[in-house]
């Protein structure tokens, strides 16, 4: 009943929207009519993931089965312990929300933990099943700004490469890039406005969704609310 009694409210609000839009697209010159008129029907341009430019491939197939891994370079983890799972559980789970399907990152944890001496990613491929790996090689990472302990701002360096594994357990990479990462883009944040442990998790899901736009699409406009 309640929601009801607010869907005419909401196509008021639709429609009030949509008739200041073509007052302001009247104003305008004839290209920019245009442009507005297709953000109107259509929603901002999208822009097509880093990996499928690249490679002519996509991960969001029925048979696809992907392992995210996270290196960490021990000086990194001395300040932050558990980054390298923290971020690979981050992406995972982000790629499961746009319908890639993904090797539960626990899974992937467990057995790195229970094979500490392992080498190349492709190891871990072949053992969780995977048909693909994202390899994430994390040569910097800080949540805080330069030279200062009272204002935060995450910046990360990642590499990332993504292996395709065959029938044999071999891998050949397929795609690899390099990431540098910085939140908030304009202004650092302040420690008194917001506590560590919750710039932390804002700054690793902003991360998780950059490192995701590599494999699936995402709109021109979405890093404007990162400013600050």
């Amino acid at each position: 009943m309640t929601a009801a009694l607010f869907k005419p409210v909401n196509r008021v609000r639709v429609f009030l929207a949509g008739m200041a839009a073509l007052g302001a697209m009247v104003a305008l010159p004839g290209c920019a009519q245009f442009v507005l008129l297709g953000y109107l029907l259509g929603g901002p341009p999208s822009i097509e993931p880093g990996f499928d430019a690249e490679t002519g491939l996509s991960l969001t197939g029925k048979e696809t089965r992907v392992a995210v891994v996270c290196y960490a370079p021990t000086e990194l983890k001395f300040e932050y312990p558990k980054i390298d799972a923290e971020i690979a559980s981050a992406l995972s789970f982000r790629l499961s929300e746009h319908h890639i399907n993904v090797v539960h990152p626990d899974y992937v944890r467990a057995w790195m933990d229970e094979h500490a001496d392992w080498e190349r990613p492709e190891e871990i491929g072949e053992a969780l099943n995977a048909t693909h790996v994202i390899d994430i090689e994390l040569t910097d990472f800080s949540l805080y700004e330069e030279n200062s302990h009272t204002l935060y701002r995450g910046r990360a360096e990642v590499y990332v490469s993504v292996i395709e594994m065959d029938e044999g357990g071999a891998g050949e990479e397929l795609f690899s890039t390099e990431i540098d990462s910085l939140f908030p883009t304009l202004t650092p944040r302040s420690t008194e406005e917001i506590s560590f442990l919750q710039f932390k998790r804002e700054y690793l899901s902003r991360l998780s969704e950059e490192l995701g736009w590599l494999f699936f699409e995402r709109y021109n406009g979405d890093k404007i609310p990162w400013a600050n």
